[in-house]
């Protein structure tokens, strides 16, 4: 009975698991092990609004274990080290607790096939000061610190009758939506007298975007819709802006100019982890996983590479697939049925279809497109359309892990919960 490893618990890996786990797993056809450093899995494209304090991370994550227990598969806790692609084995490192104890030690885990599935970290692209005084999004421990740290200076702000500057370095989706949710979180901590900052006079929030427009992977008019509406909000929205360098207090553009800040996210871009550069595989300049249109390694036909760690090229359009939830996910179906089936000699390739993009403006906004069958044709979507669709996107994932009985019944749980609890985290 051969194994399947899958090293990375993100929306792709997690699905692929459940999937292989329901067909392979439950009939002792194969052994699937999901491995991840974190005991939990919290769908990535959300944790602006855990940075914000609109969602409480507890009350959506996924425990592994429990998942693993019901889908057929195995989990294993453990933050990948390196792979032995002679021994056919993954080096993990010892699990801590929160106080830095050692619960676990170091282990090996020994794989026939495996398959890559790390996510992206945030590229710096070597600003100097970047690394050292910004924050980031890359995980929901970076989330809620994002979020002490809006909290408190919120609070110490108004203690001292200052104002609060904040600088979101990036134009795209992520840094968009956090700048919309954070006005959002502003007002109702005010309306809950967490603060005593006047939202619109005292809290200043600006984006640093280096290209022309924000969102440049939308249509140019959703673009401009979107810094409209973001203007429209009190967020300075400063295009053809280069970052030279990040204080602790200010960002330094190219230009020479000072921006203020008291806190400094950057969401400029991403990269392939570290762990990608120690295994011997080809990577592209951001450090990501090359594979072949089977999404198998240049390298070694039993190492498979998803999501946001692997660079996979698409024949038709000659570009690489954009780093998205919704790529993953294509990648994750695809994998499920190819490693579920007899070994092939030559495998059937990847087709990824684009489906368009959505991205939120707040509680109440949202912009995006849908792509039809013939690519040449585009709908652009914004008000209650796009919001409500916007929604959908996270219910899919839900579905994809638990099936519609238990995404319906959740939803509903969450919707009755929004109703008698505050709509931000006042602590």
């Amino acid at each position: 009975m051969q194994t399947i490893v899958i090293a990375g618990g993100g929306a792709g890996g997690l699905e692929l698991a459940t999937r292989l786990g329901d067909c392979l797993g439950r009939q002792g056809r194969a052994r699937i092990v999901l491995v991840d450093r974190s005991p939990t899995h919290f769908w990535k494209p959300l944790l602006h609004t855990v940075a914000s304090g609109k969602r409480d991370p507890q009350v959506h994550e996924v425990q592994y274990a429990a998942q693993a227990s019901e889908h057929g598969f195995e989990f294993v806790c453990g933050e990948v080290l390196d792979v032995d692609r002679r021994r056919k084995t993954v080096s993990l490192g010892a699990y801590r607790d929160a106080g830095g104890n050692e619960i676990l030690p170091p282990r090996t885990v020994a794989y026939d096939r495996l398959v890559l599935a790390f996510g992206a970290v945030t590229n710096f692209f070597n600003i100097p000061g970047a690394a050292e005084h910004s924050m980031t999004l890359d995980s929901v421990w970076e989330a809620e610190h994002f979020r002490k740290r809006f909290l408190s200076g919120c609070m110490q702000a108004g203690s001292r009758h200052a104002a609060l500057n904040i600088i979101i370095v990036g134009g795209g989706a992520t840094g968009v939506e956090l700048a919309a949710e954070l006005v959002h979180a502003v007002r109702e901590l005010a309306r809950y007298n967490v603060h005593a900052l006047d939202p619109e006079r005292d809290v200043h929030i600006s984006i640093l975007e280096r290209g022309e427009l924000l969102l440049p992977h939308l249509n140019p008019r959703l673009s401009r819709r979107a810094a409209r509406h973001l203007v429209s909000l009190g967020i300075a929205v400063r295009t053809s802006t280069t970052v030279a360098r990040v204080e602790h207090d200010a960002v330094v553009d190219a230009e020479g100019t000072r921006h203020p800040s008291d806190m400094t996210l950057w969401a400029a871009g991403v990269e392939g982890p570290e762990v990608c550069a120690t295994m011997g595989l080809a990577l592209n300049r951001l450090g990501q996983v090359i594979v072949t249109p089977s999404l198998q390694t240049l390298e070694d036909r039993d190492i498979f590479a998803i999501g946001d760690c692997s660079s996979y090229v698409c024949p038709s359009k000659g570009a690489a697939v954009p780093p998205r939830a919704q790529a993953a996910h294509q990648q994750a179906m695809y994998l499920a049925e190819i490693l579920s089936a007899k070994p092939e000699s030559e495998l059937p390739p990847f087709r990824y279809r684009d489906y368009g993009s959505l991205v939120s403006l707040g509680p109440f906004a949202a912009v995006g497109s849908l792509l039809c069958s013939n690519p040449e044709r585009e709908m652009l979507l914004g008000g209650v359309a796009a919001r409500v669709l916007y929604g959908l996107m996270y219910q899919k994932h839900v579905m994809a892990l638990h099936g519609f009985l238990r995404m319906a019944a959740q939803s509903l749980a969450h919707w009755l919960r929004g109703k008698v609890t505050p709509s931000v985290k006042l602590h």
